[in-house]
């Protein structure tokens, strides 16, 4: 019997988990102290740059709850989510419903009939229509709807076997309140779980996203700041990087391992970004087994790894950019800290050396706030912003030199 072919290990999807999680233990001991809360006063928001692993983090903290005995109900979040105060209700029901649908619930009801009075005990399972029928029949505002229902749902469920309940949310930086519309989604959300752990009904909120959610939540409602302890996820370290590298393919199994000038090429080049690692790998794995079987030496690809990456991560964002957004992108690529922070003062300084046509400061606002709309920068609370793609700026400095028109010899 043929032996089956070693599968590659490495998977650079969205949110996938990786064959092993570098890192990140720092992290998973915070929730762990979260989870230790009698009076939940504190809720997570987990947040970093696309490609730093926060969906595939947010997922190990489910096992972990359960081991606490927490509850996990949660989804990705989307702006039709929070296009309404009801919406968003809908989809916290909707979540908690999926756990406790295997609930059944005892009521007692007392119907008159003539002048006599009887008891009727009905049991029916704590599924969604039951839970939108108490939300629909509470009086008062959604708010007052949804904390309702809630509370409901704890009181009927086996308090002394299970420590709380977890509502874990993905993709939050796209909540949002819609003012002209008069409609809080957001807000929403704070206050009802706010109100209900004054109340220590035991329920924890956990959302992960873009380094624009913990200012988004601030805005919404200044408490808060006060709410949640907010973790920011950073690339790996050259340590856990390597594991992330050599670790999967230490399989006895596996037809290659990778040699030290690879690993330092990889590490370079991903920048110790999960997602980023994930992709080289896999490449690197592909290309060497092919070269294996072709008798040929085994070199890393990059160039043509990186032309592979451009097109399949970067090209699509740039794409929806001006060309004068793109001008002001350059500009910021060439800082010294165009990984780190930058200021509107330190761009138009930096566009009056390099341009014909400078930037002036309202300018360069205008544009980042459209570019943060878009998704390509952020602004953080003290003012200064910052690339919201990991490797962006490197990305940027690639499609500069290629399209500079060297003068005739």
């Amino acid at each position: 019997m043929t032996k089956p072919a070693f599968e590659n290990p490495f998977r650079p999807g969205a949110g996938h988990m990786p064959p092993y999680l570098a890192g990140r233990t720092v992290e998973q001991d915070e929730m762990r102290h979260l989870l230790d809360q009698r009076v939940v006063m504190s809720n997570l928001v987990l947040t970093g740059l696309r490609g730093v692993g926060k969906t595939v983090l947010l997922e190990t903290f489910k096992p972990l709850a359960t081991a606490h005995g927490w509850l996990w109900c949660g989804n990705d979040l989307s702006e039709q989510a929070s296009i309404s105060e009801e919406t968003m209700a809908i989809r916290i029901l909707a979540d908690i419903a999926l756990i406790t649908s295997a609930m059944v619930v005892k009521e007692t009801r007392q119907l008159a009939l003539g002048f006599a009075r009887t008891e009727r005990v009905i049991h029916e399972p704590l599924n969604y229509d039951v839970l939108m029928e108490h939300f629909h029949q509470t009086p008062g505002l959604i708010s007052d709807k949804l904390k309702s229902t809630i509370e409901f749902v704890w009181s009927v469920m086996p308090q002394a076997a299970i420590s709380g309940i977890i509502f874990a949310y993905d993709e939050a930086q796209t909540l949002a309140d819609h003012v002209p519309d008069k409609q809080f989604p957001m807000s929403l959300l704070l206050d009802v779980f706010q109100s209900l752990q004054r109340k220590n009904i035991p329920i924890m909120l956990a959302l992960s996203g873009l380094p624009t959610l913990p200012a988004k939540l601030v805005e919404a409602r200044t408490y808060s700041e006060r709410m949640f302890h907010t973790t920011f996820l950073k690339p790996l370290d050259e340590v856990d990087a390597r594991l992330a590298i050599t670790v999967p393919i230490k399989d006895s199994d596996c037809p290659i391992s990778f040699s030290e000038t690879a690993i330092q090429v990889i590490m370079r080049e991903s920048a110790g970004y999960p997602f980023f690692i994930q992709y080289f790998c896999r490449d690197v794995f592909d290309v060497w087994i092919a070269k294996i079987q072709q008798g040929e030496a085994l070199s890393v690809p990059v160039s043509d790894i990186i032309r592979k990456l451009d097109n399949d991560f970067f090209h699509g964002r740039w794409a929806k950019t001006t060309d004068r957004q793109r001008e002001l992108l350059q500009v910021v690529s060439m800082l010294e800290n165009a990984d780190l922070e930058f200021t509107v003062q330190e761009v138009v300084a930096s566009s009056q050396d390099t341009l014909k046509k400078a930037f002036t400061p309202s300018h360069v606002s205008q544009m980042l706030s459209a570019l943060a709309q878009a998704g390509l920068v952020y602004k953080n609370r003290h003012g200064k912003y910052s690339l919201a793609v990991p490797l962006l700026a490197q990305f940027i400095q690639r499609q500069t030199a290629a399209t500079i028109k060297w003068p005739a010899p």
